[in-house]
């Protein structure tokens, strides 16, 4: 497993959280197409932000072995990113259109 695949499970993973909050939260929903942009953006914003504390993809891949409790971490944070990048969006436009 090479550092762009993990990259890659993050993002999908990010887009799954983002999708799962607006269809279980319709008050949060921007429809799929949003959510999934949403979910993108979230998630690599957060694997970005979060990733320095060590779980990466490159460091997940480190010295050519998988380290499974880093990448469970890397998808956690992926999928939280896209959960909270919904509601975080959606408070902000309920915030403009006022």
């Amino acid at each position: 497993m090479t550092a762009t695949l993990i990259s890659l499970l993050s993002v999908l993973t990010g887009i799954i959280g983002a999708n799962t909050t607006g269809f279980i939260f319709k008050k949060y929903s921007f429809g799929i197409v949003g959510n999934t942009i949403v979910g993108v953006f979230g998630s690599i914003f957060f694997i970005k932000l979060f990733g320095r504390l060590g779980f990466d993809p490159v460091s997940i891949v480190q010295l050519e072995s998988i380290n499974f409790e880093l990448l469970f971490l890397n998808l956690m944070v992926a999928f939280l990113g896209g959960v909270v990048a919904v509601i975080l969006i959606k408070k902000l436009q309920l915030l403009m259109n006022k």
